[in-house]
């Protein structure tokens, strides 16, 4: 593990670049979708090409953990491609770090991209100090607007990122390096060889269908582990769907966040529009941002 890793952004992408679908996770069921998000990337220019078995299924999964490695190998180690995109979330990409080894020989940094259960690739990368996008995958991108989207390729082009605008929870100014993720797949996690350096980073969570008690739950796990101790702000998107079981008394999900964040004593943003069912802005992984938790901004 790289335990003090410095971020690297993979050169910028341009129209004509060829960029590889693969579906490391769950297994596709949204067709349509994925092909409307497959069109977005190619009405911007871009040659994409759909890898071998990305439809296939294996119980909930996205064909063999062997399949989903050969994909995600073979687009990786394809020295013509030069993104991966990945087709959907649910879950799997921690079956495939299990005892998986990254090939940089020769040293290689493409673009990948994806969230929710792709926090998993993501933070493997940014071990070694390699930045991807936390954001839409194929299956979700043609519901961003045309300003998520325009950031999107702002990102991946080179171009600035625009701030996003919350809710400050108080506590002044500071800056890190982002570290964008679902809670529940960073919560399983931790105590990993997966897990990069918290060191200096500013989380940014968001989670869906996730009950307010299983919420608490995972947060009291990072406190029980002292992982909250590395990091310097906290960065909230959208909890959605986390709703309370009906005729049992419960807090609301946002009740709980601020229970187990408000004693950290670190600055705090909430209500940024990333995360499932919404925006989802992007968000590039291990690059310095500054977090003002009395304005309620995160500046990159």
């Amino acid at each position: 593990m790289t335990n003090n890793w410095q971020p690297q952004l993979p050169p910028p992408l341009k129209p004509g670049d060829l960029l590889r679908a693969i579906a490391p996770s769950g297994a596709v069921r949204e067709f349509e979708a994925f092909q409307n998000g497959v069109e977005i990337w190619r009405r911007r220019g871009y040659r994409v090409e759909l890898a071998a078995n990305w439809n296939t299924k294996e119980g909930y999964l996205a064909g063999t953990d062997r399949e989903r490695r050969q994909q995600l190998a073979g687009a990786w180690q394809d020295s013509n491609c030069r993104g991966i995109l990945c087709a959907r979330g649910g879950y799997g990409s921690a079956r495939l770090l299990e005892n998986w080894t990254w090939n940089f020989q020769p040293p290689i940094s493409k673009w990948l991209i994806g969230f929710s259960d792709i926090t998993g690739l993501l933070w493997s990368l940014a071990q070694f100090g390699i930045s991807g996008v936390h954001g839409a995958v194929l299956t979700t991108l043609a519901d961003e607007p045309e300003w998520s989207l325009d950031r999107l390729f702002n990102c991946v082009e080179g171009r600035p990122l625009a701030p996003l605008t919350g809710v400050g929870w108080g506590g002044g100014k500071i800056s890190g390096r982002l570290l964008p993720a679902n809670l529940t797949v960073a919560t399983h996690l931790l105590c990993t060889s997966v897990l990069p350096s918290l060191d200096g980073t500013i989380l940014a969570l968001e989670d869906v269908t996730e009950a307010p008690y299983r919420i608490d739950r995972m947060l009291t796990q990072w406190r029980m582990s002292g992982a909250f101790q590395k990091i310097r702000g906290i960065a909230l998107g959208r909890f959605s769907r986390c709703d309370p079981p009906q005729n049992l008394p419960s807090w609301t999900v946002e009740e709980v966040l601020r229970d187990r964040f408000s004693d950290l004593k670190i600055p705090i943003v909430s209500n940024l529009p990333f995360g499932h069912d919404g925006v989802n802005a992007a968000l590039p992984v291990g690059q310095n941002v500054h977090l003002d938790a009395d304005q309620g901004t995160l500046e990159f």
